[in-house]
């Protein structure tokens, strides 16, 4: 089960931090996948972090903005979003990958969370 939180408010230009904790299996040699929705649009890969050697990809709208964490102690990955903007309004989900190698592709992905919504607005 992956459940994510920090979710919420914030101004344009301001930051958040979500997180996304594993129960009942191990984050640290899983691909994780940061993803988010918009209602009536397609689901967008935003980042991901490799299992296999921490390597990372990043969606071109968040790259200088956006950046990604795990702490295996905690069994959690962290997404730290900077400089945010209204167009970065969506429902944010993690997710797990048994893959080596991180992609920002949905269907690489079996284990999902429910989704928390960070709203950027004035």
């Amino acid at each position: 089960q992956l459940v994510e939180s920090g979710g919420g408010l914030v101004q344009p230009g301001g930051s958040l931090r979500l997180s996304c904790a594993a129960s009942g299996f191990t984050l640290d040699h899983s691909s994780i996948g940061w993803f988010r929705q918009v209602p009536g649009k397609e689901r967008e890969g935003v980042l991901c972090i490799s299992g296999s050697d921490g390597s990372t990809n990043y969606a071109d709208s968040v790259k200088g903005r956006f950046t990604i964490s795990r702490d295996n102690s905690k069994n959690t990955v962290f997404l730290q979003m900077n400089s945010l903007k209204p167009e970065d309004t969506a429902v944010y989900s993690c997710a797990a990958s048994g893959w080596a190698m991180c992609h920002l592709e949905a269907y690489e992905y079996d284990y999902w969370g429910q989704g928390t919504q960070v709203t950027v607005s004035a």
